[in-house]
């Protein structure tokens, strides 16, 4: 089952970023506007991040099993159309589609978890399941950079996406047989107002932190700010009032859980942005390939993977020291590659620094959002996953926003990459400190 549950959250993941590698094979094979191959490597993340929410609750109406399959189902057709695609206009609607089933399917996996393990065997599997999460980004890059390198068949960049259609179809079979049905319990119902409400706010958030940048921050990415944060407010006020709400507030009642996402939040965002933006400095700046680019994070996935993997088997102790020992040892690695590395980039010297800092970040996100999940009872299942999907997402984009302007400004990319680092690391300490709150307060429940 787990099996199952990860290998869709994998391909759902993956496809965030393994097109952003891709991007310009496609643009020159379809002859795609700037504006078009925008919307296709961001259309994803909008998509996703307006619907996890709703993708979460729907998973307590209509049964969670149905929604994964179904998710699966919509993401492994809209992989076929993407890679089917002749025109830009296709390409574009095809990643829309494949981003909602995407954004149906995620929320359902760690809800499942939530439901179906408990104490050690949780931990374990929230261990799994955070890997994935996190690598997602990397391995996209990596698995982009190979196909688009190598034309595949001489099949150009198509394969990216095709390569889910026999993935999907084996993982909808196994899935049917060996995911758990849903149990009798409380009739849910969907909130429309709720979802209306969300979704434009949302899309009022997310879409000018997503497109602000590129086109010099103007007046409507404002105006769309400030409006989309009323709307949230409009939409919070709702659910408090409404007897069958689409995201539960109880759910963020306890301190530790509240303090516990946001620090969660802040290393995810910090991880994407210090991965686009090293990778644009060894490509623009030092010359390496798409591919090297990819091959450069090997160490850090290496370093992180292994922890998330060990991390439930430490003593109790080590366990609850991780999420702050985590920061440190993520913004050191980080910090140490930069300054030593940014100008002359060292295959073999960067490797024990980038596993340092990924073994920190697997200790500063997966210990964590267990101890979150630990917290919250199954009833709360969905609403916890829709945190844990939403939050890392607007952190990442809010990241890429912010961050990813200061390094644009900057008057060159080894100083854009320097400022940047230099800020993740101040951020971390913010996650630390979060962090550490969380567990002392854990400790005294």
């Amino acid at each position: 089952m787990l099996a199952v549950l990860l290998t869709g959250q994998a391909m759902a993941s993956i496809d965030g970023s393994i097109v952003s590698v891709a991007a310009q094979t496609i643009r020159t094979s379809l002859q795609a506007s700037d504006a078009e191959i925008q919307l296709v490597v961001s259309g994803y993340l909008l998509t996703t991040g307006v619907l996890f929410v709703t993708c979460a609750r729907i998973g307590d109406v209509i049964g969670h099993r149905r929604a994964f399959l179904v998710g699966l189902g919509v993401f492994t057709a809209a992989s076929l159309l993407c890679g089917l695609a002749v025109t830009p206009l296709m390409l574009v609607l095809a990643r829309i589609l494949q981003a909602t089933g995407a954004a149906l399917l995620m929320p359902q996996v760690f809800s499942l978890i939530h439901r179906e393990w408990e104490a050690t065997e949780r931990r374990r599997a929230i261990g799994v399941y955070s890997m994935v999460l996190a690598l997602g980004v990397c391995l996209g890059q990596i698995i982009g950079g190979l196909v688009a390198g190598t034309d595949l068949l001489g099949l150009s960049w198509r394969p990216v996406f095709l390569i889910n259609v026999p993935t999907g179809l084996f993982v909808l079979v196994v899935g049917r047989r060996c995911l758990p049905g849903s149990t009798a319990g409380e009739r849910v119902r969907l909130d429309l107002p709720g979802v209306a409400l969300l979704t434009l706010a949302m899309t009022a958030v997310t879409l000018p932190l997503i497109f602000g940048q590129e086109h010099g921050w103007p007046a409507w990415t404002w105006v769309l700010l400030v409006g989309g944060g009323l709307l949230l407010g409009v939409f919070v006020r709702h659910e408090t009032r409404t007897r069958d709400p689409l995201f539960d507030l109880t759910v963020l009642k306890p301190p530790e859980v509240r303090l516990g996402v946001v620090a969660c939040c802040v290393v995810m965002g910090c991880y994407t942005v210090f991965l686009l933006t090293l990778t644009l400095h060894l490509q623009a700046e030092l010359g390496l390939t798409p591919l090297q680019a990819g091959l450069a994070f090997v160490p850090y996935a290496a370093g992180f993977g292994a922890l998330s993997l060990t991390w439930n088997r430490y003593p109790r102790g080590v366990q609850r020291a991780l999420p702050v020992v985590g920061p440190v040892a993520y913004a050191l690695g980080l910090l140490l590659v930069v300054l030593l590395f940014r100008d002359d980039w060292s295959t073999v010297g960067s490797v024990p620094l980038l596993a340092l800092a990924g073994a920190g970040h697997a200790a500063g996100y997966s210990p964590l959002i267990a101890q979150v999940s630990a917290r919250v009872g199954p009833r709360l299942a969905s609403a916890v996953s829709a945190l844990n999907s939403t939050g890392p997402v607007l952190a990442e984009v809010v990241a890429v926003a912010g961050l990813g302007t200061i390094y644009f400004a900057a008057p060159t990319s080894s100083d854009g990459l320097l400022r940047v680092t230099a800020v993740v690391a101040a951020l971390l300490v913010v996650a630390l400190v979060c962090a550490a709150r969380t567990v002392s307060r854990r400790l005294d429940r």
